[in-house]
């Protein structure tokens, strides 16, 4: 990513690290459950009594994209300990644009009409990919993109949450204690809100419509 957390010298104030720039966060302040392997798809945490989904080698590159150099989006669980690190909500907004911008390029042939999720005051586009290795319980395999920056990060904390995993999972996934630990709710707009809201109705519609046709 391209800022990392870390407390600022003498202040207890915390900060966010340059791009590339590890030195001035010692290994000891790291988040301890930081995980996520280079050139890996990163899992995702247990939410809600669901089970963290495997991450198959033919999944990676979705989480790459096309451009081999970039680099795999952190896990939640990285996203949780990034956030409880960086006290102050401006730089917290600036890790969530940080986030959009480690986002996979989403190709031009997936901003379609269709894949736009209705109900944003941004334009935001998610488009799925579905593993139908199971029958009856197929994977979610999603990428995405917004027009807006803090929108766009957004978009990056909800694919680590639902992205690569089963159908049912998807369903059963309970998003709130996941907002409540980020406190999400009570620093977004009403907009904003709305649309984190419209993003999850549409996954989970398509998880619904991808169990029914399999």
């Amino acid at each position: 990513m391209g800022l990392r957390p870390a407390r600022a010298q003498g202040h207890g104030a915390d900060r966010l690290d340059p791009v590339g720039d590890r030195r001035s966060c010692p290994a000891a302040q790291r988040p301890a459950n930081r995980r996520t392997v280079a050139g890996a798809a990163p899992g995702l945490p247990a939410l809600a009594g669901v089970t963290p989904r495997p991450v198959p080698p033919s999944a990676a590159a979705g989480y790459r994209g096309a451009n081999r150099e970039t680099p795999p989006l952190p896990s939640l669980d990285d996203i949780l300990s990034d956030f409880d690190v960086i006290d102050d909500w401006e730089e917290r907004y600036r890790y969530l644009i940080e986030l959009g911008r480690g986002l996979p390029p989403l190709d031009e042939a997936e901003r379609t009409d269709a894949n736009k999720v209705r109900g944003c005051a941004s334009q935001v586009w998610l488009s799925t990919r579905i593993e139908a290795d199971v029958p009856g319980d197929p994977r979610l395999w999603l990428t995405g993109d917004s027009d807006a920056h803090i929108v766009k990060g957004l978009v990056a904390v909800i694919l680590a949450m639902f992205s690569g995993r089963r159908a049912s999972e998807i369903l059963a996934l309970d998003p709130e204690p996941t907002f409540a630990a980020l406190h999400l709710r009570e620093h977004l707009t009403p907009q904003r809100a709305n649309g984190v809201a419209s993003m999850i109705e549409r996954i989970r519609h398509e998880a619904r419509t991808a169990r029914a046709g399999v």
